[in-house]
């Protein structure tokens, strides 16, 4: 039996953290980097057009916010996990990020294979 891989997308408007996110996914087996998106607006679209399983958005994008597109893209799918992705104070954040539906709010270089499964497997206990 084949298991499809989780697909993964990004939301960032910084083209390195996008980088980083691809090689991380590159070294995560069963996970498949589906697409990358530098704003919100492009994410909703990209979302629609590529049902990702799981999405790591920005906390701060120019235009619209990543509190506001994972509130956005929890709305189109219930079954989508978010997470959040900040270089700021997460303890002052997680209530946001729970608010809005966020699966997750964790620091963008904490992402690493063992953390992309650890979000998926948690998720999927729920």
């Amino acid at each position: 039996m084949t298991v499809r891989p989780v697909r993964l997308m990004t939301v960032d408007d910084q083209p390195a953290f996008g980088e980083a996110t691809r090689a991380v996914v590159a070294c995560t087996p069963g996970f498949e980097l589906v697409g990358q998106a530098r704003d919100g607006a492009s994410a909703l679209r990209d979302a629609a057009e590529l049902d990702p399983d799981m999405v790591i958005v920005d906390v701060r994008m120019p235009g619209m916010d990543g509190m506001e597109l994972a509130d956005r893209l929890r709305a189109a799918d219930r079954t989508r996990v978010v997470v959040l992705a900040t270089t700021v104070d997460t303890h002052a954040l997680a209530p946001l990020a729970r608010a809005c539906g966020a699966a997750a709010l964790v620091h963008k270089q904490w992402l690493t294979p063992r953390l992309l499964r650890g979000l998926w497997v948690a998720h999927r206990r729920r």
